[in-house]
């Protein structure tokens, strides 16, 4: 039988929470699975009344069901957005998220839906996150949680916690290969032409982002250069070249926005791509170091190993599933 799979509908709901996860689950249902194709999953929307609901970026969605006429479901998500966060609004659906947490296997909350189910006491003395931007104020507002600002998405026995907004996705992944295994959800990632699984926590300004959201000059270019051209041999003589600057201006000017050097700035973003690398392919650790642009393997264990402690093998064994090899 296909799990059921219900997600909570409310007005000024973040519509991505909704969509984002419904399609993995939807892609996940029509994935081929040894030659044949498997229903793993019937997703449905529900909201206290019939009527339409519009979303925060103004998207309407019509629930299928109401409180009323809600089927027994496997899952329940409940999506983020302004709404939910509108603690008249959490405490008024926290009876009936109560009432359905304790009929369904798992409860999954998405970005700030966290706020929704931390209102039915479900959640006390348990890891929990949220979108980053929220993180204190759920905290602040709910001191009995655990809040981990940094995770992308959280399992605490049966209840389930994501960031912000797209992470919904990964969450759903995370979710499918619970159910139907790895091939099933990277079959999802590939069809959605996401990562399987994203390296690193929710730092959701990545290096390169905060990189050009700090500097407004033309440093700023020097960020999706560098991200395209890992493979390269990077030189401060190369990134002066392309900021049109000397050598030493490029280092001031890095010094004094971001606190650190352009080479370490560099190896940073590397050792980022390496953790998702490591995890989603099943290429030589050889092969991962000279698409880095490592010289040899051995340089690129040095590195990965003083960046975080461990080989990238034992790093590949304890989170990708994959062989340590080569």
């Amino acid at each position: 039988m296909p799990r059921r799979i219900g997600v909570l509908l409310f007005r000024n709901v973040q519509a991505l929470d909704v969509v984002g996860p419904t399609d993995a689950f939807a892609a996940a249902a029509s994935a081929a699975a040894g030659g044949r194709r498997v229903p793993s999953y019937e997703v449905f929307t529900v909201a206290a009344s019939s009527k339409v609901v519009v979303s925060e970026s103004g998207v309407a969605l019509k629930p299928r069901h109401t409180f009323d006429s809600c089927p027994e479901m496997d899952t329940l998500l409940i999506p983020g957005g302004c709404g939910i966060r509108d603690p008249r609004v959490s405490r008024k659906l926290a009876p009936w998220i109560a009432r359905q947490a304790a009929r369904t296997r798992r409860v999954a909350a998405i970005c700030t839906g966290t706020f929704g189910l931390a209102a039915t006491g479900l959640l006390r003395n348990r890891r929990v996150t949220t979108h980053w931007r929220y993180a204190q104020d759920l905290a602040a507002r709910y001191p009995e949680l655990q809040v981990d600002a940094n995770a992308l998405y959280l399992k605490d026995g049966r209840f389930y916690t994501s960031a912000g907004i797209t992470s919904g996705i990964d969450l759903a992944l995370a979710l499918i290969e619970e159910d139907c295994g790895r091939a099933v959800s990277l079959q999802v990632a590939r069809e959605l032409v996401v990562y399987l699984r994203r390296a690193g926590g929710q730092a959701q300004y990545s290096e390169p982002l905060e990189f050009e959201a700090r500097s407004i000059d033309r440093l700023a270019e020097l960020s999706r250069w560098i991200v395209t051209n890992l493979h390269r041999r990077i030189t401060l003589d190369a990134l002066a070249r392309r900021a049109s600057l000397g050598p030493r201006q490029v280092s001031r000017r890095f010094r004094a926005t971001f606190g650190t050097t352009p080479a370490d700035f560099v190896e940073s973003l590397r050792m980022k791509e390496a953790q998702r690398r490591l995890v989603v392919s099943e290429a030589s650790i050889k092969r991962v170091a000279i698409s880095l642009g490592y010289r040899s393997s051995h340089v690129f264990r040095r590195a990965f190993e003083r960046h975080f402690g461990v080989s990238p093998g034992a790093y590949r064994e304890r989170f990708g599933g994959l062989p340590s090899g080569a």
